[in-house]
């Protein structure tokens, strides 16, 4: 996965079952409605996670109660529950664990067999993939099993294409949406072993497609697709389609024509070596997005890659470019506003906001009001996540791979397995803490009208200060001299 973690939020509940009914939560993960739970059942969850997770402090789990609750105690439960799977998603050994994978995509099944979403959970479907095979991609037909997660796809997708299975692990698949226009594509979700792609997709809103892309973020690491023709001719074309639909900017005319002899002589290592010196290369682009930089209510272009957050603004006739290192956001943080009434659909409200290091001892909040933030938070942790992978006190290691998670079992289990911990640092493992804000709004369940009313506004928060109650952003780094 780009980044262990996970954004949990629990909107609203819902009443199900005859008399006596009980109540039911909705669990939303990064932005996403992926199931509805019991009481009981994350319970159980949080029993099995301290059985397996042997070390590793985990957040306190609201109560049981023996008398039915008040409507300002099913209130608390449920905001007490938001923040324990917080907390547990944003720990990235509690949230990597084959135990809780396991359990979510166990827990996702479930309930779409309860909702009669899929009727079998050995149903056999077929998904179309498309696939950078030539430069304007093709759609590959997959046998799959209905509940076969995000790896398990993977891997037949590259079987498919014959890809050698080493070279699996620099693939991935997103949910994307194609705009008007042909060429035009809007990145909804990266898939994540937790979720089945085929129940997933049919909980977006909209109609999307399955797409195969490059799963890094070090452009460093293209040069280890060369070795396979497969993997090469992958890359090749999917730049090439990036470059088409202006994902990667061509600087000068020159430049361009330079490609364009490259892409017709079929010359495709030649060619990344001209695409990769330009500044856009490597980088995932957003849609246009309402920020306060550098002023209130600016439209900007979001762009996420080489190791910086990008805007592309637009002042007069000029366009201009800011770059946001990763490095110097000392901090973020993802809020959501669900409207409870139609939570099941999308999350009304999405902003990402970073603190960042602008100059020294001068930080300043930068906002990112945006349908795709949760996303563009993933991403940031992924880089996050690969930039400490690549620092030898952490890994041990002269040859650096992506992060992409270890192939679990395509077939959920129940019961799940046992894992064991390890710090790749060394340190002992701590739980890192999550403070999520709420404030009580009127609302109404999706199915019917609940007695909690609430609408909630949650903030995940990334830091780099463990005296605050926040995940740190361990890549943060100060300014010196030489940096003003």
């Amino acid at each position: 996965s780009p980044s262990s973690r996970m954004h949990f939020s629990i909107p609203d509940s819902q009443d199900l079952g005859s008399t006596p009914t009980y109540t039911a939560y909705n669990i939303h993960i990064n932005g996403a409605y992926h199931c509805c739970l019991r009481y009981k059942q994350l319970h159980s969850l949080n029993e099995q996670l301290r059985r397996h997770c042997v070390g590793v402090s985990l957040p306190s789990f609201p109560p049981k109660r023996l008398l039915p609750l008040t409507i300002s105690q099913q209130e608390k439960r449920r905001s007490e529950l938001e923040h324990y799977l917080q907390a547990v998603g944003q720990d990235g050994r509690v949230a990597h664990s084959a135990y809780l994978q396991q359990f979510l995509q166990r827990a996702q099944l479930d309930t779409a067999l309860a909702e009669e979403v899929v009727t079998s959970d050995c149903e056999e479907k077929q998904l179309e993939v498309l696939v950078h095979t030539s430069p304007v991609g093709e759609r590959l037909l997959i046998s799959c099993s209905v509940q076969q997660n995000a790896s398990a796809l993977l891997r037949a997708v590259c079987r498919e294409l014959q890809l050698p299975e080493k070279m699996s692990r620099y693939f991935c698949l997103f949910l994307v949406r194609h705009q008007r226009l042909a060429h035009e594509m809007h990145l909804v979700r990266r898939l994540m072993d937790f979720e089945a792609p085929y129940i997933t997709r049919l909980h977006v809103p909209q109609p999307c497609d399955l797409l195969l892309r490059t799963s890094y973020w070090d452009s460093d690491w293209d040069s280890k697709l060369y070795g396979s023709q497969v993997a090469l001719t992958l890359l090749f074309n999917q730049v090439m389609a990036d470059v088409n639909r202006e994902w990667v900017v061509i600087c000068s005319p020159g430049v361009g024509r330079q490609l364009s002899n490259l892409q017709m002589q079929r010359k495709p290592q030649e060619y990344m070596d001209v695409v990769r010196q330009l500044p856009s290369y490597g980088c995932l682009q957003f849609d246009s997005a309402q920020v306060d930089y550098p002023e209130p209510h600016t439209m900007a272009l979001v762009s996420i890659g080489n190791k910086e957050l990008g805007l592309r603004t637009a002042r007069g006739s000029k366009i201009y470019e800011t770059k946001f290192r990763v490095t110097r956001m000392r901090s973020w943080r993802v809020s959501i506003t669900h409207n409870t009434i139609e939570s099941r659909l999308e999350p009304t409200h999405l902003q990402l906001a970073f603190e960042y290091l602008i100059a020294k001892q001068t930080l300043r909040w930068i906002t990112i009001t945006s349908e795709q933030a949760m996303l563009m938070s993933v991403c940031l942790q992924a880089m996050v996540d690969e930039l400490l992978q690549r620092d030898p006190d952490t890994t041990g290691q002269d040859d650096q791979q992506p992060l992409t998670s270890t192939p679990s079992q395509s077939t959920p289990s129940s019961t799940g397995s046992t894992s064991t911990w390890a710090s790749s640092s060394g340190s002992t493992p701590t739980t890192p803490p999550v403070r999520f804000l709420s404030e009580d709004l009127t609302s109404r369940s999706r199915q019917q009208p609940k007695l909690t009313k609430s609408r909630t506004f949650g903030a995940v928060f990334f830091r780099n200060d463990s005296s605050e109650a926040r995940v740190s952003n361990d890549a943060f780094e100060g300014i010196g001299d030489d940096d003003l």
